[in-house]
């Protein structure tokens, strides 16, 4: 993005991908956002901070992504009674992001939605977290007695809550909808009931025990991350990490996309009532996590990806039987594919069902594989690939239709894509050239305050930033999982569809509730 129209000077920004930074004021703010949505661009985060410590009051961090890369727009609140201006008539997504950050910090915006978002059962509404002179106390009565459901009402509407709590071994999240007959005419949904303080933790960690956190998120997205913090880190210190570890953390990446695409893919055949997609496709996503297990220690790859490279070298047999496994992997998941495009009650439940158009891709800001199979072509290991990304020339799953089935379509082609791509990864580890260590030193101090990684997790884009002091201190740490931006499409995809396929719908976006709520 230029800004120099807006008569903002941009400082380098330390990150995975182009990027810069620039300090804003309220009317620079909102042209900056309605520059990068004309220039094509999205939200991709927005928190808060408070630095009453520094005489600054409170910050609002606002990241925007458009053709050229990233742009970290800073905002500054004298005190709490200060208003910053609302972006969601731009980005929607923007939305639950400001009702958090109040939740969180009590800086607010210039917005009609005041409701609070986190689950706040446990501690008044009144009491900010993040803010530095926050103390923990006893839990009190909430000041919500009932969250505030937009309702739709007229002859014929009624009301079907579902959750928090659910039947399945799945994370809480309340669903309610508005509906006639069967037809859904509205739904909202209520996230925040696994927040964990996440945020709040950084702050007292340090660098190594930050990767550790970071690694622990999201268990489907541990790698991804773990490499988004890692690249912070290595943006702050200015080093690259060794060849071999670069090859390492790809072979993870491409491990983890896999696994969840397999695992995907069954689950979402089996809310279709075909379990024969569930037993095949989770039979080949245990076999991928037994291998895991087996080279690294670990079935989810946890504390395997570190900053400054790779915790351990991955042996020649390991390199080997992986190698093995991906051509094994492909050639079993084309004939299974075979099988679903063939069954015609899997066909007659994909196709029309939990439709994301492409407009509404667009506006709503969809992102990952979902935003691929509504025809927004992202994807970071094709836009801005890192090392050894630039190397492997990733071919991008793009689909238009936004149904069901169209995410299902995505979901084959980028697992067979991980399975080819595993197989080149898996050469190279084995040629001498990529024969070095697997982790590189970090220096005593860092001179970047500000240090942000990107990553094309499986199921979109994973940020890191890092506010760092120079002696490494986390002064704040916000991780943003694709879900922020994708959670308020499915309340769209989902309406004149009927409320049995919500289960369907849902699962084929497989948002992430623990991503999300922090």
């Amino acid at each position: 993005m230029d800004l120099t129209p807006l008569g903002l000077v941009a400082a380098p920004l330390a990150a995975g991908v182009p990027g810069q930074r620039a300090q804003a004021s309220s009317g620079q703010l909102l042209t900056a956002c309605r520059l990068a949505w004309e220039n094509d661009g999205r939200l991709v985060a927005m928190w808060g901070t408070d630095e009453r410590y520094r005489q600054r009051g409170f910050g609002l961090r606002v990241v925007v992504e458009d053709r050229e890369g990233l742009t970290l727009l800073e905002h500054t609140l004298p005190d709490d009674r200060a208003r910053y201006p609302d972006v969601t008539p731009i980005f929607p997504a923007a939305n639950r992001m400001q009702r958090a950050t109040f939740d969180l910090l009590g800086i607010a915006a210039e917005a009609d939605d005041t409701r609070p978002w986190l689950w706040a059962e446990s501690h008044a509404t009144r009491e900010f977290p993040l803010r530095r002179d926050y103390t923990v106390s006893e839990p009190q009565a909430s000041r919500q007695d009932e969250y505030e459901f937009v309702r739709v009402d007229g002859e014929g509407v009624h009301e079907i809550a579902v959750g928090p709590v659910h039947a399945g071994i799945i994370e809480p999240g309340h669903f309610r909808f508005q509906v006639v007959g069967e037809k859904v005419l509205r739904l909202e949904e209520r996230l925040g009931y696994t927040h964990k303080g996440v945020e709040k933790r950084f702050a007292s960690c340090s660098i190594d025990e930050g990767e550790k956190l970071a690694g622990r998120i999201c268990g489907d997205s541990t790698v991804a991350y773990a490499w988004a913090y890692a690249q912070a880190v290595e943006s702050a210190a200015g080093v690259l990490p060794p060849v071999r570890a670069r090859w390492l953390r790809a072979l993870c990446l491409e491990r983890e996309r896999l696994a969840n695409h397999l695992g995907d893919l069954g689950a979402i055949g089996n809310d279709a009532g075909f379990a024969f997609g569930l037993a095949q496709f989770s039979r080949l996503r245990e076999d991928v996590l037994r291998a895991n297990a087996t080279a690294f220690g670990h079935r989810l790859l946890m504390d395997v990806v570190v900053p400054g490279g790779v915790a351990q070298d991955l042996a020649f047999e390991h390199v080997h039987a992986m190698h093995d496994e991906a051509g094994r992997i492909a050639r079993q998941v084309r004939r299974i594919r075979e099988i679903y495009d063939e069954h015609a009650g899997v066909q007659d439940r994909f196709r029309g069902a939990g439709r994301a158009s492409p407009e509404l891709a667009r506006t709503m800001g969809l992102v990952g594989l979902a935003g691929r199979a509504s025809g927004e072509a992202h994807d970071l290991r094709c836009e801005y690939p890192c090392s050894p990304y630039d190397l492997l020339d990733v071919r991008m799953a793009v689909q238009s239709a936004g149904d069901v089935w169209a995410r299902v379509a995505v979901r084959f082609d980028e697992a067979l894509e991980s399975a080819r791509l595993l197989g080149i990864i898996t050469t190279a580890l084995l040629d001498p050239a990529t024969m070095s260590p697997v982790q590189c030193a970090l220096p005593s101090r860092t001179s970047a305050n500000v240090a942000i990684g990107y990553v094309e997790g499986w199921r979109g884009p994973v940020m890191m930033a890092l506010e760092l002091d120079d002696d490494w201190t986390i002064r704040r740490c916000r991780p943003q999982d694709p879900s922020w931006c994708n959670w308020p499409v499915i309340e769209h995809a989902v309406i004149g569809n009927i409320v049995a396929d919500f289960p369907l719908i849902n699962k084929s976006f497989n948002l992430a509730y623990s991503g999300q709520d922090l």
